[in-house]
């Protein structure tokens, strides 16, 4: 009787894990939504659309992409959040909206990035490179430093908001050049880099996604990326140690897909293998790279690990800035 009974739970068990198998197997069978909390044009959603219809053409159903910028990413994270848990409505993030957010907004923010998304698949790495007007007087990193220092904090740079991956890294390259500055904020990313070319703000981190083409037709120009080494697609940009800026100074973010909490492992699994399939094309990765960007292809376990890293850096680096937007 106890082996019968033994017998009749391991086949229930293999019972209840049918349905999953078979619904993954049939994922899609329906239009899957992105979320973004990016406008359009930036880097980010470049990306997303390109992969996205490459997704399409494996997954043979249409992939939604939806822009829903502003409210510090919390419109967008927020939807993502209350949307079913079928592997249907994902979420593309930066790293910040994962791992900043949560200390900028410990008191408000509506979502809780570990218990509400779970990670699903990495996407890409982005490199920074510090960009100016392309009719700036500024040649080199020292000679941006030189005008900072002697306008005592009147010297502005701009960002796509207060604790945004923008605002950090020059907070960062403030911190490590013993210099004072005046942030800028903006809503949106798209229209610094236009403030950037008429010469309006001084400076601005951004990456080559989103900067390279105004830098590439010479209305912006990058003094220096900050890396260890050249970025391929920007031969002729010096590494920040390069330019006369502060020496292993390297600034590297990532952008990545999550899904509200509780999607089938199953589903989650083919999702980040047809990402996976679509980043090692020789075409997506040489798209990726001329963008100035690096396919970051692994497993969920290896962006949750990367998360749970990254939050605690940027918690010990928001406290140190004392910044907090409760």
């Amino acid at each position: 009787m106890r082996m019968i009974r033994g017998i009749l739970v391991a086949v229930l068990a293999l019972c209840s894990l049918l349905p999953l198998g078979s619904a993954a197997q049939q994922f899609p069978d329906k239009p899957v939504h992105f979320l973004m909390p990016f406008p359009p044009g930036t880097g980010p959603d470049v990306v997303m659309r390109m992969v996205g219809e490459r997704l399409s053409a494996i997954w043979k159903q249409p992939v939604i992409i939806e822009n829903r910028p502003g409210g510090n990413a919390f419109i967008a994270m927020t939807a993502a959040k209350r949307a079913p848990a079928d592997g249907y409505w994902l979420v593309l993030v930066d790293y910040g909206n994962i791992t900043v957010l949560p200390h900028l907004f410990a008191k408000t923010i509506p979502f809780d990035p570990q218990k509400d998304f779970d990670p699903v698949a990495p996407m890409y790495w982005a490199y920074w490179f510090i960009a100016v007007s392309g009719d700036s007087k500024f040649k080199t990193v020292p000679d941006l430093l030189a005008e900072a220092k002697t306008r005592q904090g009147n010297f502005t740079y701009g960002s796509s908001g207060v604790g945004s991956p923008m605002h950090l890294q020059a907070a960062m390259f403030e911190s490590a050049t013993s210099t004072r500055m005046t942030h800028i904020p903006y809503k949106e990313t798209p229209q610094v880099i236009v403030d950037i070319s008429r010469n309006e703000i001084g400076w601005a981190f951004t990456t080559g996604a989103t900067g390279g083409s105004m830098a590439k037709s010479g209305k912006i120009k990058f003094l220096a990326v900050a890396s260890p080494q050249r970025h391929p697609a920007f031969p002729d940009v010096p590494t920040m140690a390069e330019a006369g800026g502060p020496t292993n100074f390297d600034l590297r973010t990532w952008v990545a897909l999550y899904a509200p909490r509780g999607v089938p492992k199953p589903i989650l699994d083919k999702i980040n293998a047809d990402v996976q399939t679509v980043l090692s094309t020789p075409e997506v990765r040489d798209q990726l790279i001329t963008l100035g960007l690096e396919p970051w292809i692994g497993s969920a376990s290896v962006l949750n690990k990367q998360a749970e890293s990254d939050l605690k850096r940027f918690g010990e680096l928001t406290n140190q800035l004392k910044i907090s937007l409760d």
